[in-house]
């Protein structure tokens, strides 16, 4: 049964069939870091997002309400900071992004940065807020 049960896994993921007699095992987190900043409401909605930012791109000037945990998956993103020094994180590496910060993202580099972005937040609370 467990053999069968490693097998049905190892198609569902795409592995080889030769890797089926392995576990499938998490790898070490990319981000760990603790925060109080999380929201406590009853109900909590889970966003999960993909962006692309072309070469020399920049988002608004922004703020978030509760934290955004952004994974690098291509490229380098930057964290740029009103009156601190920016943050970069390359492919594989991991940010979180405080709260009630005026920040922006941007891609300094010559290629498209690609991201996963994760936020925890009330329901009806905008994913940030745009500084004017």
């Amino acid at each position: 049964m467990r053999a069968l049960l490693l097998l049905s896994l190892s198609c569902l993921l795409g592995l080889p069939a030769g890797l089926a007699a392995q576990e499938a095992r998490p790898e070490p987190p990319v981000l760990k870091q603790t925060t109080t900043e999380y929201p406590k409401g009853d109900k909590l909605e889970a966003r999960v997002m993909t962006a692309t930012l072309a070469p020399g791109a920049t988002s608004p000037w922004h703020t978030h309400a509760s934290p955004v945990a952004v994974y690098v998956m291509e490229g380098i993103f930057t964290l740029e900071f009103d009156g601190r020094e920016p943050v970069e994180k390359k492919a594989g590496e991991a940010l979180l992004e405080p709260i009630n910060v005026k920040v922006r993202a941007a891609n300094r580099g010559n290629a498209p940065t690609k991201v996963v972005i994760f936020q925890v937040s009330e329901p009806d609370q905008p994913f940030m807020h745009m500084m004017h």
